[in-house]
């Protein structure tokens, strides 16, 4: 069975939903303490640091298992970064000087918890961020059990005013490899297209949904440069898609030791298996 029809599969049943992100967490938990603890045993005192644009998805959305960060650790990464000398910065900036200690928040899906929970701090602490957003979703096309937890589009103007910038994220949030060329087209020209209809966003950005190096093809590589995106954004660092523009996933169990490890580039090489 495909990830892609896994997760629909589980995401009908609250029991199974609920099994299913355990199982996740337990496996997930084991993997990034292990990788921790080798890149901390192989690294050198005063490594460089390069600069990394973080991918987060809610900040106090539990459902979203462990794409899930809480309020309090989000914090907690603030002040982690800030005291280890990191500065923020948009992703453009980071991708125009990668060897600078800078990290970009960017936020995936579009979670009212990003309006509720996270722009408050980033806007007592001046930190810009970038929300890619689910076009369908923000139409009330949804998965039933996600419509309450998602913004519409009057929630994805405050986030905007809030001075979040908005991008595209797909209509839909399908596996774009399982998509045909016309699909692939609808999925990222409409997108685009209500993001300016809607709330006048003129956007050249694309999260690539999932974001690893399975989701992504040379076909719809292609179809991002003529629908007009010049930046597209993976959700992996060293085995990405090629062509595409690394992001480190947090975690929800990414408490200060291991959010270090992830700016240190511990999961550079990890991706997402579920």
């Amino acid at each position: 069975m495909r990830t892609e029809s896994l997760r629909h599969a589980v995401s009908q049943s609250l029991p199974a939903r609920l099994a299913y992100q355990s199982a996740i967490r337990g496996r997930l938990s084991a993997d990034r303490w292990v990788l921790a603890a080798r890149h901390t045993a192989a690294s050198r005192n005063g490594e460089a640091r390069r600069g990394r644009i973080l991918a987060y998805h809610s900040i106090g959305t539990p459902q979203w298992g462990v794409n899930d960060v809480c309020p309090a650790d989000f914090q907690r990464h603030l002040d982690v970064a800030a005291d280890d000398g990191w500065t923020f910065a948009t992703p453009a900036e980071v991708i125009a000087e990668p060897d600078k200690p800078q990290l970009a928040l960017t936020f995936d899906d579009g979670l009212i918890s990003v309006l509720t929970n996270a722009l408050p701090v980033l806007r007592h602490h001046g930190i810009p961020a970038t929300a890619f957003v689910v076009s369908g979703w923000a139409d009330g096309q949804s998965p039933a059990w996600a419509s309450s937890l998602l913004l519409d589009w009057r929630g994805l103007s405050a986030l905007q005013l809030g001075g979040v910038r908005l991008a595209s994220h797909s209509v839909t949030h399908r596996d774009f490899s399982g998509l045909s060329v016309d699909e692939t087209r609808r999925e990222l020209e409409t997108s685009r297209d209500r993001l300016a209809a809607v709330l006048g966003v003129v956007t050249d950005e694309f999260a690539i949904p999932y974001g690893q190096s399975g989701n992504w093809t040379a076909a719809a590589s292609r179809a991002a440069a003529e629908a007009g995106y010049k930046m597209v954004y993976a959700q992996c660092v060293a085995r990405r898609p090629a062509g595409t523009i690394p992001r480190t996933f947090i975690t929800r169990i990414d408490r200060p030791l291991l959010f270090r490890a992830a700016l240190a580039g511990a999961y550079d090489g990890w991706e997402e298996w579920y």
